[in-house]
């Protein structure tokens, strides 16, 4: 039988090391990283937020170009039975003439007037047609397989082809065909470049900086004005529009990573962890030696990291009672509020002023109120500026509806309309941030997938109801506004919560929350 000392002097001198690191791991969700270790908005993701958020000036050039080159330009007299004041589809073909020749736009080179204005309406309908299938397939792509930082590298490379291309049309069928085509993979560019844009924020600093990628998107529209207003030919103008997206393939996008969120719901740990150390050290932090990432269903696993990829769809959304009435209004919500801001867009044509300024001062506009709207966000919260900024756009549809189109009227129908973009750029954007926050990781893109669809499904529509003219397509605006304010009030509040990564981890929290609010009454 063996001493006390001779059992003493086989126990070793040192703890083991490796026994003791992994008795000590700390697991933390990625949130809870950033905001220990990381740092939430520092220099890191400053370089990433600006970098993806340039693809937002891509997409308001692929979708806002139908405003000038499908635009109905002036025309003059030439003949003696020509009228000032008639309308040329009562006159004889050769009695007038474009101003600009018929090169100006599509309108002017294949007569797209009279009995056939409705194809200008359908090729807009058409092109929003391809963003909301887009949108649902790059939405799942960009969950699954390819990624986030994937799914953008495709959209923008079928923008930069198909767009030039549009400059070649011979005829106005090859034209919807391609317009159809650039708006299928501009459906995916948005989408795709928020997501990857706000995954690597801090919870405190996400909502300011989701509302912020709108300034790009406005930015974009604005510089479009003044691009167009040099560019006087709709196929110059197409080219010019399209080239941008060919830069931020090979220039851009190699410098921006892939989202750490898809890396840790895909399985890949190690990746995820190497984003995470790159963050801390260029924001002058420090991760400790231990500390490592964990999804929030398994965080007290004491198997170690999940090797496995965790997987969501559409089905998981709509068989969870908790999600499927999100995303039903979600769905609703973003149709209304797309009707409004993309009919608002277009209706410049109806308001006789001068196009080019009017849609800078609508892209101008829109930029305070994503200001206004980001400082009250984490005062107020989401839902209740939700509510407000639909109404807010409401009243001013309604005093555009009621007012008249002729004198001193049509000034006030002018500003009407770019208050009322005002109000609904703010919603537009907000949707954005309010969708994510409701859903977790593994389905986040699949649900704004969904809803970026239904704001197509809502753009589908606005060109014809723009049609209408007069101040008609105002009250179906007003109408829009109020009903998508009163759904909102049936969305619950997301203001400092976190991101959940799985479905289960999101039930295991809200299920929580419940008990809670059940004990406290």
């Amino acid at each position: 039988m063996e001493s006390p000392e001779e059992n003493n002097v086989r126990q070793p001198l040192l703890d083991n090391p490796a026994k003791k690191e992994a008795e000590e791991v700390e697991r933390l969700c990625i949130d809870e990283m950033l905001q220990r270790y990381c740092g939430e908005f520092g220099r890191w993701q400053m370089k990433h937020f600006v970098l993806t958020c340039l693809a937002w000036a891509l997409e308001a050039f692929h979708t806002m170009v139908m405003i000038f080159a499908d635009q109905e330009p002036e025309w003059r007299c030439v003949g003696s039975d020509c009228r000032v004041g008639s309308s040329y589809c009562d006159m004889d073909p050769g009695s007038w003439e474009w101003t600009e020749g018929k090169g100006s736009s599509t309108v002017s080179e294949w007569g797209l007037i009279c009995g056939d204005k409705y194809k200008v309406g359908l090729v807009q309908a058409l092109f929003f047609t391809g963003c909301m299938i887009g949108a649902g397939v790059f939405g799942h792509l960009s969950d699954s397989k390819l990624g986030r930082k994937g799914s953008l590298t495709v959209v923008c490379i079928i923008n930069a082809i198909f767009g030039i291309a549009t400059a070649f049309s011979p005829n106005y069928w090859t034209y919807v065909v391609l317009r159809f085509l650039t708006g299928f993979s501009t459906g995916g560019v948005g989408l795709t470049a928020f997501v990857l844009a706000t995954e690597p924020v801090g919870p405190s600093k996400r909502g300011v900086a989701g509302m912020s990628t709108f300034y790009f998107f406005s930015s974009g529209i604005a510089l479009l004005s003044g691009v167009a207003y040099v560019f006087r030919s709709w196929r110059e103008l197409f080219i010019v529009s399209s080239l941008p997206s060919l830069l931020f393939l090979l220039i851009v996008l190699p410098f921006i990573p892939e989202s750490p969120r898809w890396y840790l719901i895909r399985g890949k740990v190690d990746k995820a962890m190497e984003l995470m150390h790159s963050i801390a050290r260029t924001n002058g932090r420090h991760i400790p030696v231990g500390v490592t990432l964990a999804l929030d269903d398994d965080k007290e696993n004491e198997n170690g990291q999940r090797n496995n990829a965790v997987e969501g769809s559409l089905k998981d959304v709509l068989q969870s009672p908790l999600t499927r009435i999100r995303l039903l209004l979600a769905i609703a919500i973003s149709f209304m509020v797309a009707i409004v801001y993309y009919g608002l867009s277009l209706n410049v044509g109806n308001l006789k002023t001068n196009l080019y300024l009017n849609v800078f001062l609508n892209a101008v506009t829109e930029m305070p109120a994503f200001g206004i709207t980001a400082v009250l966000l984490d005062r107020y919260g989401r839902k209740p500026l939700t509510i407000g900024t639909q109404w807010f756009s409401c009243v001013f549809c309604v005093v555009g509806f009621v007012v008249g189109g002729v004198g001193p009227w049509k000034v006030v129908r002018m500003v009407s309309g770019v208050l009322g973009i005002f109000g609904m750029a703010g919603t537009y954007n907000l949707l954005f941030i309010y969708i994510a926050e409701l859903f977790p990781t593994v389905v986040r893109n699949a649900a704004l997938g969904c809803a970026t669809q239904a704001s197509q499904m809502g753009a589908i529509l606005a060109p014809f109801v723009v049609v209408l003219g007069e101040g008609l397509p105002f009250g179906v605006f007003a109408v829009c506004g109020l009903v998508g304010g009163g759904l909102a009030f049936y969305l619950p509040e997301t203001l400092n919560k976190p991101l959940y990564d799985t479905m289960f981890g999101m039930h295991e929290a809200e299920s929580e929350s419940n008990r809670g609010r059940q004990v406290l009454c």
